[in-house]
């Protein structure tokens, strides 16, 4: 009987270890500033393209005040894309507060992802469908034959043409239903896992960090705040919540 009750109490204290342990993690990744409008980290651009890319995305902004952002990544320091890219979003503000109108085109070169994150408030016209038909068609293709920087060219192309109202055929792509069912702890082991989650990150200043990067208050696209320097750009206060899609090649 006793073994029974430590085994039961072992697996949500084994669940919160874990949380504990990913809120660690989280705390060492060294995320990039937010230097303008094309972030190119593993050096995949060429500066002309790099110009380009930057005033076609300021000029879609000007028209839609959508804000769409290229990065690429020399490294995900072991996280998956999924969560590099709501880290991003989320620390960079990007798109409008209250419209929550931001994209980020991600490029890790290194592990061969590549992922479109999208806004709370353009999940339904940039839909997960047809963001990985972008991927897929556009991106992947020339990111195969070893052109990444035709692929981002061509990538962001179809990512402001579907902004602009544009359709993009999804017929070639399902998103597939996850059936996979899992043990969900009880409620008092997840508050508890909260609080110490909440506590850690506290303490390793991670919170206020998040927060002064957030606090610029509204919409900006001008006057660079958040630490960063250069292009005079900054996000907005735009949130996301992990739409968007991911491949890999």
């Amino acid at each position: 009987m006793g073994a029974v009750r430590r085994a039961a109490f072992s697996a949500p204290v084994l669940i919160c270890a874990l949380f504990v342990a990913a809120a660690v993690a989280v705390a060492q990744i060294q995320l990039p500033d937010l230097t303008g409008r094309v972030v190119d980290d593993a050096h995949l651009l060429d500066r002309g393209l790099e110009a380009r890319l930057t005033e076609q995305l300021q000029q879609h902004e000007r028209e839609t005040g959508n804000q769409v952002v290229v990065v690429t990544l020399d490294s995900l320091q072991e996280r998956t894309i999924e969560e590099i890219g709501v880290d991003l979003g989320r620390k960079w503000g990007v798109g409008q507060e209250g419209r929550d109108n931001g994209v980020l085109l991600i490029v890790a070169p290194n592990e061969r992802k590549v992922r479109i994150e999208v806004g709370y408030g353009l999940e339904g016209q940039l839909t997960d469908a047809t963001a990985s038909v972008i991927i897929q068609n556009a991106i992947l293709p020339k990111f195969r034959d070893g052109n990444m920087s035709g692929g981002i060219e061509d990538g962001v192309d179809r990512i402001l043409a579907v902004l602009g109202g544009d359709s993009e055929p999804t017929e070639t792509y399902s998103i597939p239903e996850d059936t996979d069912e899992f043990w969900i702890p009880p409620p008092f082991f997840i508050w508890l896992c909260f609080v110490l989650i909440m506590f850690y990150l506290r303490w390793k200043g991670v919170l206020k960090g998040s927060s002064s990067g957030r606090s610029s208050g509204g919409w900006s696209s001008g006057g660079f705040s958040g630490g960063s320097s250069g292009g005079g750009f900054s996000g907005g206060g735009g949130s996301f919540g992990g739409g968007g899609s991911s491949g890999s090649w």
